[in-house]
């Protein structure tokens, strides 16, 4: 299929494409990689009457990591985080949550602030941001603000952006000492959107959990929050984890489609949650060649 007609502007600047959103306001959608915008416009389920393309914005790709923050620009491709040594090193729930996301050749052209601007439940970008408690950096015509994760998706495939709103970066905190990771998923096949997904983050301090982040897929990504409140305080064991992957789920909204039914995704979110905290706990205080 084709998608309905359009007029389409080339930008080179920020400041171009934030007149072209203020001028042209509902009428147009920015276009990035096109990964989730271009599907949607075939089908005609999308009908911006102007597309705006941002690849020609080199100002908004760039990956800058500091002492305490990393700093995303919107237009970098979500195939950069996957083999950032920066990352790898220090944020490595994004790499690895990155290399989820399609295949290669989507990764190759899709970008960091299209997925999440897209806002597709199943994403693995969103779940990945709110468990680091990162923020988004959005400008409009001569105005700029900062988004928590947390406040940004507002429903399905809906955001805080305003029509004439551009998210332009991403602002993610470092992790504390002792903090374990992991990000887990289901799909039908390799590539596939995920049927369920989890990311987490475990702090420990002297053997106890000083600090949980559970994050579940659902409409937008669901932070766990009693699940979180159990854990804190705790000592890491295995019934612990199973309470609080029970507490996550007991009450989790899904939605059923021709992949899966409601109930399964929950079960299965339950399941990641346990695996996911097991996986966090090991990273926390990874295993040394003397051990």
């Amino acid at each position: 299929m084709k998608p309905p007609k359009f007029e389409y502007h080339n930008p080179t600047t920020l400041l171009q494409v934030l007149d072209l959103m203020h001028q042209l306001g509902d009428t147009a959608r920015p276009l990035a990689g096109g990964q989730s915008l271009v599907p949607l416009m075939n089908l005609r389920l999308a009908r911006p009457q102007h597309l705006i393309d941002l690849n020609s914005v080199q100002e908004l790709r760039f990956l800058r990591a500091g002492n305490n923050l990393l700093e995303i620009g919107a237009m970098t491709r979500q195939r950069e985080l996957e083999r950032s040594i920066e990352i790898l090193e220090r944020w490595p729930i994004i790499a690895e949550a990155t290399s989820c996301i399609g295949h290669v050749q989507i990764r190759n052209r899709g970008t960091v602030g299209g997925s999440l601007a897209h806002a597709f439940p199943s994403a693995e970008l969103p779940l990945v941001m709110v468990a680091l408690e990162a923020s988004f950096i959005v400008r409009k015509e001569n105005h700029q603000r900062q988004v928590a994760s947390s406040e940004f998706f507002v429903n399905y495939m809906t955001t805080a952006l305003e029509p004439d709103e551009l998210l332009v970066a991403i602002q993610v905190p470092s992790l504390s000492k002792h903090t374990g990771w992991s990000f887990q998923e289901i799909s039908l096949r390799h590539g596939d959107f995920a049927l369920a997904g989890v990311a987490t983050l475990l702090s420990l301090n002297e053997g106890l959990i000083r600090d949980a982040s559970l994050i579940l897929t659902g409409r937008i990504p669901i932070r766990a929050t009693e699940a979180e409140e159990f854990l804190r305080g705790q000592k890491p064991t295995e019934s612990i984890f199973q309470e609080a992957a029970r507490l996550a789920t007991v009450n989790l909204e899904q939605d059923s489609d021709i992949h899966a039914s409601a109930d399964y995704r929950r079960r299965a979110c339950g399941v990641l949650a346990r695996r996911s905290l097991q996986e966090a706990l090991a990273r926390a205080y990874p295993k040394t060649k003397d051990d």
